[in-house]
């Protein structure tokens, strides 16, 4: 089935070369005139959704066609439609090429119990990555599991438990105290110097079962987030710069990139609607 456009276009082209009557070649190719004489409108804004669409691919790699629309609608906020914004997105040829993975048939786990406000629980997971020249290094990331809010990405060689305690009440001074925080079972979350601190402070600490990450989804899938979006993009010389990057991009994801997962909005967003 030829669609309208490609009536038009066709009839256009006969009446250019044929020099044929416009009602003969609307008759000839069964469209109405006034398909044929219709202009698109908005050419404008679409140029401008277009621009948008390549500076936002071209910064942010991994982002697919539904943040960059919740970027624009939620934190830009123009109103433009998303059926509009995924027409030119697919125009541009912008899509993402995800290969298929194949996947093991597993049971299903259980549901992460959903926080309804602030601090009730925290999320915090360890990655590792490497520098330039091969050395080892470590992230801590801490999130509060209501808003998915970043609290905290600290940087080093070696992150003990004794600095796991520093950040966690580096945070506390500004964000107050969490009643529960979950972690797997890593040597630094199972030590006697979190369990001392914990009991002194009254959270509870609630380890997930090993071999189970996905009791810790909030935080997992906040990893992937900060690998893919910019510790695998580029080469580190030093720890310094790593935790300059991670403390540019922790405001940037706090504050303007949007969250699928709470609503296409970003977490200080979603602390600002529900106050």
């Amino acid at each position: 089935m030829v669609k309208p456009s490609r009536r038009r276009e066709l009839a256009q082209k006969a009446v250019q070369d044929k020099a044929i009557s416009i009602a003969f070649a609307c008759a000839l190719f069964g469209l109405s005139e006034s398909c044929y004489r219709y202009q698109a409108k908005l050419s404008d804004e679409n140029a401008a959704i277009a621009d948008w669409l390549q500076q936002l691919t071209s910064t942010h790699r991994s982002w697919g066609v539904g943040l960059c629309y919740y970027f624009l609608r939620n934190v830009k906020r123009y109103r433009w439609n998303h059926k509009r914004v995924y027409r030119i997105y697919r125009e541009l040829e912008l899509n993402l090429r995800i290969k298929p993975k194949k996947r093991l048939k597993r049971d299903k786990p259980d549901a992460l119990a959903v926080p309804e406000a602030i601090n009730e629980c925290w999320s915090m997971d360890f990655m590792h990555d490497q520098l330039e020249d091969g050395r080892s290094i470590r992230l801590l990331n801490v999130i509060d599991d209501y808003n998915r809010e970043g609290l905290a990405i600290e940087v080093d060689f070696s992150l003990p438990a004794e600095r796991v305690v520093r950040t966690l009440d580096q945070i506390i001074e500004w964000r107050g105290k969490p009643k529960q925080i979950r972690s797997d079972n890593g040597p630094e979350y199972i030590s006697a110097v979190l369990a001392a601190w914990a009991e002194k402070h009254n959270v509870e600490l609630k380890f997930i079962q090993p071999g189970n990450p996905q009791q810790n989804a909030y935080v997992e899938r906040y990893n992937r987030t900060v690998r893919y979006e910019w510790l695998s993009q580029y080469l580190w010389n030093s720890i310094a710069e790593v935790q300059e990057h991670a403390t540019q991009w922790l405001w940037f994801y706090n504050n303007e990139r949007p969250n699928t997962a709470i609503g296409g909005v970003p977490p200080k967003q979603k602390l600002a609607l529900v106050a």
